[in-house]
């Protein structure tokens, strides 16, 4: 991939280091950075990426690639390209800086329900969105128009006619246009600013119940402050960030849902302040004397260090606050309701602090263009100096030059801005009303054309790439395979296998195990599959951190008592959730063997409380799952755990300490759980131990991915080749496998295990190795196949993107595991590629190492976890994107939202290429903003991706038609069209320079009033508009050769060599149009005006037609209808066909130019003027087609 660039060797091969890269194991991959002196020798050590440096050794570690950088401009030369530019950005950010001067963070002290006592003022808790106020609305909008070189020049000289000795023609030729496109762009922002301000208002005004000491108050939202004690109830939006003291569930916990902070759709554990939560009521909260230590705001969204203090207790209560006892702004409770005390308020509260303030995007088009218009500019000054010197600097010189700068100072034509920007209104509607993709809103109207223009494109995953549902697709036993058709043989074997053992055990409490006997008379040399099914769905029915948790039916309070009645579990409205608790909080009780319930998980919608029946007594009430996990994606054990309730066995109830299980014949199964060792990245795999209820039996089940799965199952033939082709499928396999323990063994377990977590020194290393103990020689039972179901036509979508020459890199919150999976599953990766998964890294001589190792490798994709971006963005930014870059695809998983938006800003930076970035979730909203181009997806994480995106789609499939068709067209006819339009300013003026040249250089107009504003409006406007209707290649041959999407990103269609030959077109047909006016008509010179004017809207006419590639009707009817105009005008404009302000007496005679004389000099000026150049293009189409035309042919 990367071998054109060189790299030093850093040092021999190092045994050490070899173990590193060849070994899997653990405890070498602790300790593979600990010899100091290595580390500090690689971090002392630069990166080299030179030429001559290079040196063929054999060492597996090389130094990376330093980026090529240019050599710095210095001085004048630094100044003049765009330094001046540098030294203004920064003096005006120094003023502004020094205006509004940034309060510091600091953490801070809180007491419980006294704002009063906060010892500094926080920010307001208003939701702020819109760009201006009152005050700055019009600066605002005319700086964002008149930063742009085009209109300051408009500006400059519409407001020189002010001024009577420069005046040269009627005010309303140079003011009319200009505000035009001031009163279209300040109605537009207008518009955009009162819906943002309406938005804002009605979050503002949202109602919470505030808890004081008189009782409750409601408090708009914008007013509650840091120290309030605020009532959130079900369904509502959490206002602002609080520390969670008290809920009404009797757990002491509840759920919250936050995908419109983090964009996973799972639901979060959060735990109250068991201090607050153990006061007998509401109102005690006022009676003590307590305070929550908070730290300063910050970021990360993933964890929180605070303390809770209780003062008036004997002695003082004290209490570690951790993420899990806090509810973050923005994120949405989900059961019960729950009472916290607000501690970051406003601006300070994380999901503000991880958005980003959105940007006036501005296309690459636009910026190209008023970079031509700064050449134009030059030439206009340099051909008014020619003009003066050739005058001989007569005179008040100074005023002649200003007057032929006004003069030709339709070199740069107004109407560009106006046609571009009703052309861009027109892309949009086109794209709106386009029923290939329907619901597709065009937000942003002022770049379709970068649609055109994408290199890289940055796509989350989940709900974008995803359904983020999953189904059950595979069963493996080794000797046999069941299907998704062949479902209903496993659900025939375990109605029959649970049958048999009820039948013979009926009346007596024995085993609930299945008979072992086989069917036939053959000697027992292996179990039956009957019993090898059996097995091999109770593990998958056990192994596993899924609750079912019950909700009473409509009526039936959170607060009522259940009724003993008979286990009755009905599959009436049971519905299920994929959740996830955060890790840190999961690791923590593991630790500290706090008892927590498990988690809910959402799948579909449904409404739930936590207010579930005791362990005893259940209703016929609605059931959904929960899951405690926080690493195997939830969505998976979910779906695992539906599977074994679909072939009957259904997990009824879950609690700390047990889990039933309800079998096809109705009876319940009760296993105590002894053990569970949760899902983590390093592990990949988890595990639980249960005893049987009826036979005391002790079973160890452990399920996990297949590398870490196959070292630990006995030895077998078929895991390896199986999870190939699972994978391959884009399947994600889980080995399961079980051990049978004695009670001695697992007595010398237990006593083993508990020491190994009081230890103080490398605990989690004991306590790995004691669990490794047991992880021996396990029963291989199975090997399942789950998939996550793509959203439609991702894959096909995907391929075009990578055949129009996008680079795609999928950017998510999700894990590695999942995020790796879906990459092949999607085909982001090819079959053919290579994966290069990147490793956990943490200091400089480790990142330095990994980059080295990537760089090896050939055309493969990159995998790589935000922390690990963290650090090589640190130390190694340059390098690493520009090896990322070379990758085909590239993966980021555990990406945060300012991450996210971090890494497009880098590629833009690094590349200077367009990106464009699709998601559907809050979390993508800063990636979406920072982007060149931002698309968002309605989806089940709600509106706000969509809502805050430039262009929102229903689809993610859309995106091909968006791209291909609509940003292709977009961006070729606005180059046709920008072009044109400075052809036809370049072409007058170019006709006023010969003119002025012949009459000794005065400085008088040509054409005047209302024939300069009609040429550039009625005579012409809508042929040349009708650009916005030209295509190459219809939209099925677009879609069909996503390559020619290729060449747009060259930015061949608008360049400095297409400009110039349409400069020289214009300066050819200026001088034709002119010179021939004058030679053919010297007996009738008075008449010039007429003859040139009428032979230049007919050449504009033609010249139309020649630039059009398709026709389409209306362009047929604005050629006529312009043409028609201008003959009907001509009896209406005598007066303005004179030479100078008074004309010669020579007013338009009708009956002049009805003479055949005159009508056949007009045509011949015209042809000589055109013909040429219709010669040019036939020979240039037959002899050097471009690459659409040998399409359409």
């Amino acid at each position: 991939m990367a071998d054109q660039i060189p790299l030093q060797p850093v040092a021999r091969r190092d045994p050490r280091r070899a173990a590193y890269y060849s070994s899997a194991s653990a405890a070498r991959r602790h300790s593979r950075y600990q010899v100091e002196d290595e580390s500090s020798h690689l971090d002392e050590m630069p990166l080299m990426m030179s030429e001559e440096g290079f040196e063929n050794d054999e060492s597996d570690y090389h130094t990376l690639p330093r980026a090529r950088i240019s050599q710095r401009k210095r001085g004048l030369e630094w100044f003049i390209c765009g330094g001046w530019k540098f030294l203004c950005t920064s003096c005006s950010d120094w003023l502004i800086n020094i205006c509004r001067r940034k309060k510091e963070l600091k953490a801070r002290t809180v007491w419980l329900g006294c704002p009063e006592k906060c010892e500094e003022k926080y920010p307001k808790n208003a939701i702020k969105n819109q760009k201006y106020n009152v005050f700055t609305f019009i600066p605002g909008v005319l700086y964002e128009q008149f930063k742009f070189f085009l209109n300051l020049y408009f500006l400059v000289v519409s407001c020189s006619q002010f001024v009577p000795a420069l005046k040269i023609g009627y005010l309303y030729t140079y003011w009319a246009p200009l505000g035009f496109v001031l009163t279209v762009t300040v109605v537009r922002e207008a518009v955009d600013e009162y819906r943002r301000y309406k938005r804002d208002k009605e979050m503002n005004s949202q109602l919470y119940s505030k808890l004081t000491v008189r009782g409750k108050v409601q408090v708009k939202s914008s007013d509650i402050q840091v120290g309030d004690l605020i009532i959130v109830e079900k369904n509502q939006r959490i206002p602002s960030d609080m520390v969670f003291l008290r809920t009404s569930e009797k757990t002491g916990s509840c759920f919250i849902r936050t995908d419109q902070l983090d964009g996973e759709t799972d639901w979060k554990l959060k735990v109250a302040v068991s201090c607050t939560q153990r006061l007998p009521a509401l109102g005690d909260l006022f009676s003590i004397n307590a305070y929550v230590y908070a730290q300063k705001p910050q970021l990360d969204i993933h964890s929180f260090e605070g303390t809770f203090t209780r003062e008036d207790s004997d002695p003082a209560v004290h209490e570690s606050l951790s993420i899990e006892n806090t509810l973050w702004a923005s994120t949405v409770v989900a059961s019960g309701t729950v009472i916290g005390v607000v501690i970051y308020t406003g601006k300070e509260t994380r999901s503000v602090m991880n958005t980003s303030n959105p940007k006036n995007k501005v296309g690459l088009l636009d910026l190209e263009l008023n970079q031509l218009t700064k050449a134009l500019f030059l030439a206009l000054v340099a051909l008014s100096i020619v003009m003066v010197t050739l005058q001989g600097f007569v005179g008040p010189w100074y005023r002649n030059l200003f007057r032929f700068l006004l003069l030709f100072s339709y070199i740069i034509p107004i109407s560009l801005r106006v046609n571009l920007d009703m052309g861009k209104a027109a892309y949009g509607w086109m794209i709106m009303k386009d029923d290939n993709i329907p619901g597709t809103v065009v937000r942003t109207s002022t770049i379709p054309e970068e649609l055109g223009r994408l290199v890289y494109l940055l796509t989350d995953k989940t709900g974008t790439l995803t359904q983020n549902e999953m189904i059950f697709k595979r069963l493996h036993l080794g000797t046999v395979s069941y299907g998704t058709d062949t479902m209903d043989e496993i659900q025939s074997h375990i109605i029959n296998s649970y049958s048999q053992v009820h039948s013979q055990n009926s009346g007596s409490n024995v085993s609930s195990t299945p008979s072992r006997k086989p069917q036939s008379s053959a000697p027992k040399v292996r179990k039956s599959v009957s019993s090898r099914i059996h097995e091999a769905v109770k593990a998958i029915a056990l192994c596993h951190n899924v609750t079912p948790v019950y909700e009473s039916r409509a009526g039936v309070s959170g607060e009522t008592e259940y009724a003993e009645v008979d286990q009755d579990f009905s599959d009436e409205n049971r519905a299920y959730q994929a959740s996830s608790p955060d890790e840190s909080s999961f690791l923590q009780a593991e630790q500290t063997q706090v008892s927590q319930p498990f988690l809910i998980a959402k799948m579909h919608q449904a409404h739930y409380h936590l207010c579930g029946p005791p362990l005893d007594t259940f209703q016929e009430i609605p059931v959904l799952f929960v899951l405690g996990s926080p690493e195997m994606d939830t969505v998976l054990q979910v779906a695992l755990v539906q599977w074994t309730e679909s072939v009957g066995l259904t997990l009824v109830n879950r609690d700390l300490t047990s889990m039933q299980l309800k079998t096809p014949g109705g009876h319940i199964l009760t296993y105590y759980i002894l053990q569970i060792f949760p899902f983590t990245s390093e592990s990949k795999r988890m595990g639980i131990i249960v005893r049987d209820e009826s036979s005391g039996d002790i079973t160890f089940y452990m399920k996990g991915a297949d590398v870490a799965m196959s070292t630990i199952v006995q030895y077998n033939d078929w895991l390896e080749e199986e999870c190939g082709n699972m994978a391959r499928e884009g399947l994600r396999t889980l080995v399961v496998a079980k051990k049978s323990l004695t009670e001695e063994q697992y007595q010398d377990f237990e006593s083993r295990y508990n020491q190994a977590k009081l230890s103080i020194h490398d605990r989690n290393l004991k306590v790995a190795a004691v669990v490794e103990s047991l992880e021996r020689e396990m029963e291989l039972l199975c090997l399942t196949g789950v998939e996550d179901q793509l959203q439609a036509d991702v894959r096909p979508t995907l391929e075009m993107l990578r055949n129009a020459g996008i680079k795609i890199w999928m950017l998510t919150g999700d894990k590695l595991e999942t995020a790796t999976c879906i990459a092949k599953s999607s085909h982001l990766v090819s079959r053919t590629q290579d994966i290069h998964i990147f490793r956990p890294v943490t200091t400089r001589g480790e990142a330095h190492l990994e980059l080295n190792a990537f760089r090896r490798k050939h055309d493969c994709a990159l995998v790589i976890s935000g922390d690990s971006l963290e650090v090589c963005l640190k130390y190694y930014e340059h390098e690493f994107v520009e090896l990322a870059c070379q990758c085909p695809a590239v993966v980021c998983c555990r990406c945060s939202p300012t991450q996210k938006a971090h890494i497009v800003k880098l590629l833009q930076h690094h590349t200077g290429k367009r990106t464009c970035a699709i998601g559907d979730g809050g979390n993508d909203v800063s990636m979406i903003q920072a982007a060149d181009c931002g698309i968002g997806i309605e989806g089940k994480e709600g509106k706000q991706a969509s809502l805050a995106a430039d262009f929102s789609i229903t689809q993610f499939k859309h995106i091909g038609r968006l791209l291909m068709v609509h940003g292709r067209n977009s961006y070729k006819r606005s180059a046709a069209l920008g072009q044109f339009v400075m052809h036809r300013g370049l072409i007058i003026s170019t006709m006023q320079a010969v003119f002025s040249s012949v009459f000794y250089f005065a400085s008088v107009p040509l054409y005047q009033g209302f024939l300069m504003v009609g040429y550039a409006t009625i005579y012409t406007m809508f042929p040349v508009f009708s650009l916005v209707l030209d295509q190459d290649v219809k939209p099925e041959m677009a879609l069909l050769y996503p390559e020619l999407y290729k060449d747009l990103t060259k930015g061949r269609s608008l360049s400095f060599k297409t400009f110039l030959i349409w400069v020289l077109i214009s300066i050819y047909q200026g001088g034709i149009l002119m010179y021939g006016a004058l030679l053919l008509f010297e007996s009738e010179f008075v008449h010039v005006v007429a003859i040139s004017f009428t032979a230049l809207i007919l050449t504009e006419l033609l010249m139309v037609a020649l630039t059009i590639r398709t026709w389409h009707w209306l362009m047929v009817v604005a050629e006529f209808l312009s043409l028609g105009c201008y003959v009907a005008s001509l009896a209406f404009l005598n007066e303005y066909f004179g030479i100078g302000r008074v004309s010669f007496g020579a007013f338009l005679d009708v009956a002049f130019i009805t003479t055949v004389t005159f009508l056949w000099k007009v045509s011949a000026i015209t042809v000589v003027s055109c013909l040429p150049l219709y010669i040019l293009k036939y020979l240039k189409r037959k002899f050097s087609p471009p690459s659409y035309s040998k399409l359409t042919s």
